[in-house]
């Protein structure tokens, strides 16, 4: 599992666990897993896709930001603003 945290300056968006994530990254889509290596990068505009196993997924639309993979699966996305 992944501890996912998405925050803009005004709010936070989502917290929570997470089986998998799909990221708009600034050179292409990212694809997170459970002890993805640590990795920091920029996003541009798009969705965020926050996937459940047996549960409803999760998108939030982002007008860019920045995403931090830490060590112990977490993942932090700073987003600029959303939608």
């Amino acid at each position: 599992m992944i501890v996912v945290s998405v925050h803009t300056i005004e709010k936070t968006l989502y917290e929570g666990m997470a089986d998998a994530i799909q990221l708009p990254g600034i050179d292409g889509e990212l694809g997170i897993l459970s002890l993805h290596i640590p990795l920091l990068s920029l996003l541009k505009s798009g969705i965020i896709h926050i996937y459940h196993r047996g549960a409803q997924n999760t998108e939030i639309r982002i007008l860019g930001g920045f995403v931090e993979i830490q060590p112990e699966s977490r993942v932090v996305v700073l987003a600029d603003t959303s939608l």
